[in-house]
């Protein structure tokens, strides 16, 4: 890098070995905990790590193990947002598995791209990792080719509606959409509109639109209206688009979100505009974040178990449990419909 200084000597495994006073194939023995060395030469070698403050070259390690997977320490994870709390919420329970295990998590960001994804796949497998995680169950065949040939444990994690490449963890998004679909329809309301992002971008939210469609069809009914919108959700996107999609529908009974941050936003349009809740009209969201329960009405939506979708895949980094895990969601009835 162009004005970089480096401030010293990268300490190397050979310093370690003159500074303990033993051979370079002990302190790879202690270091990997592997293989026969006394007790004295393991704390000469603690000692000198500790003084020259060396760092094991884990990528090297992999490497001369003769494959991927085979001593990195590194788990590759690639997630489609930082912005949207679920998916940090979910980081939480993975790392929060895995310390104590060796292993540590490097996170990639594809901002809902499928290219970007399967670029950022491509650059973790070539630090040979332990395993790799992805969010949804579906990538462009790039990505799947990648992750089938990785040689690697492969877990992808929150949805189980399709098949997968080696191991799922996380609920059915299309029991999630009957589920809220049953619950407004058990409550009485039959001018549903529906607020959320494009279906062919937000594939999860896709699978809970279809099959609460579904549902209302089971009942003789169909969506009163939809406001798709581009973007990054929010309560912002939330308010606007319930805005307009009451102006184009002004005898919506009920209004089921993506999400709850956009759930948030139709309630704040329905505070600003004098309409009561749920008296003149519903809501309903997804993914019961903290705050839907702390707001004057808490908001009715389904919550996921997202910190226990974490645990399970690094459950399954370790064992060789089941290949796919539904760990299910609650309804969360509120005071919103």
């Amino acid at each position: 890098m162009a004005g970089f200084d480096p401030p010293g000597r990268l300490v190397t495994l050979t310093d370690v070995a003159r500074e303990a006073g033993v051979g370079e194939s002990t302190v790879s023995r202690v270091l990997r905990n592997h293989g026969s060395y006394s007790k004295r030469a393991g704390e000469r070698v603690a000692e000198a790590v500790a003084r020259l403050g060396y760092v094991p070259n884990r990528l090297a390690g992999s490497l001369a193990g003769g494959g991927a997977g085979t001593g990195s320490g590194l788990v590759g994870v690639v997630i489609p947002s930082l912005a949207n709390i679920v998916f940090p919420d979910l980081l939480r329970g993975l790392t929060a598995a895995l310390d104590g295990t060796g292993m540590q998590s490097v996170v990639g960001v594809s901002e809902y791209d499928p290219d970007r994804e399967e670029a950022l796949v491509a650059a973790l497998l070539s630090w040979r990792p332990e395993a790799l995680l992805l969010t949804g169950l579906e990538h462009s065949p790039g990505t799947v080719s990648l992750a089938r040939a990785a040689g690697v444990r492969v877990v992808e994690m929150i949805d189980t509606d399709g098949e997968g490449i080696d191991r799922v963890v996380g609920f059915s998004n299309r029991a999630a959409g009957e589920a809220s679909a049953r619950h407004l329809l058990a409550r009485g309301y039959r001018r549903i509109g529906y607020i959320g992002l494009d279906p062919g971008s937000d594939r999860r939210g896709g699978k809970r639109l279809a099959a609460f469609e579904a549902v209302l069809a089971e009942a003789g009914l169909s969506l009163v209206g939809r406001e798709v919108r581009e973007g990054r959700s929010s309560a912002a996107m939330g308010r606007a688009g319930f805005e307009a999609l009451l102006a184009r529908h002004p005898d919506l009974d009920a209004v089921y979100f993506a999400n709850d941050d956009m759930a948030l936003g139709g309630w704040f349009a329905c505070l600003a505009a004098g309409l009561a809740v749920p008296e003149r009209i519903a809501l309903f969201g997804f993914n019961g974040l903290d705050f839907t329960e702390a707001m004057p009405q808490p908001l009715s939506t389904i919550r996921t178990p997202r910190l226990a979708i974490g645990r399970a895949a690094a459950a399954c980094l370790t064992g060789d449990g089941p290949a796919r895990i539904d760990l299910g969601f609650d309804l969360i009835e509120g005071a919103t419909a």
